[in-house]
């Protein structure tokens, strides 16, 4: 077998159907974006971010309603497009710093610049023992969204980075691909008390 020189990128059928506009949250972030927060097929979801709707699309093969927010006109019609198949999804065409209407969520993932702006919103929107994730591109970032979370009241918070490596299988020299999926992003899971029920602290 040649040697692998590009990055491959599995995803599953029902993915590469899709038509990618902006920036996707591959399956090796919400893989872990699934088991940490720990919804299920009872739980609702609010997405901000939406873009192309990848994340959408998976989070909705597993919980039963998905509430995404796309402010870009252009991401909100590509995602219609894409998940107009999707029965268990609403896409409103709506910046979350807004406001969030919906109540006793079990999941929000804020996947937007300038996320820990409205982390407040999320902690009245979340149930008690709900999971907030915010995935961010740097360091800088994710300071900030974890220091507002630890201050907004949110609590047990852990953040994380996902790197995935392909391993060449041969006749001789099974080893790592040279190059794999490194660095996405940072994600960050904050988790709001099971006994606060009283909304933020601002």
């Amino acid at each position: 077998m040649p040697h692998r020189s590009k990055i491959r990128i599995h995803l599953p059928p029902y993915l590469r159907r899709l038509k990618r506009g902006p920036q996707v949250i591959l399956p090796k972030d919400a893989g872990i974006i699934l088991t940490y927060s720990g919804i299920g097929k009872g739980s609702r979801v609010l997405e901000a971010g939406t873009g192309s709707g990848y994340l959408t699309r998976m989070l909705a093969n597993f919980c039963k309603e998905v509430i995404t927010y796309e402010r870009d006109d252009r991401f909100y019609k590509l995602a219609k497009k894409n998940l107009s198949d999707v029965k268990n999804v609403k896409i409103k065409h709506q910046d979350i710093r807004d406001g969030i209407r919906e109540r006793n969520l079990d999941l929000i993932v804020l996947d937007m610049p300038g996320s820990h702006e409205v982390i407040p919103l999320t902690y009245r929107a979340l149930k008690p023992g709900g999971c907030l994730v915010g995935y961010n591109p740097n360091m800088e970032q994710v300071k900030q969204f974890v220091l507002k979370g630890r201050e907004t009241g949110f609590v047990d918070d852990i953040t994380v980075e996902v790197l995935t490596r392909e391993i060449l299988v041969r006749e001789y020299g099974v080893r790592p691909a040279s190059i794999g999926i490194t660095h996405t992003a940072y994600l960050s899971f904050l988790w709001k008390p099971k006994d606060d029920s009283s909304g933020s602290k601002e």
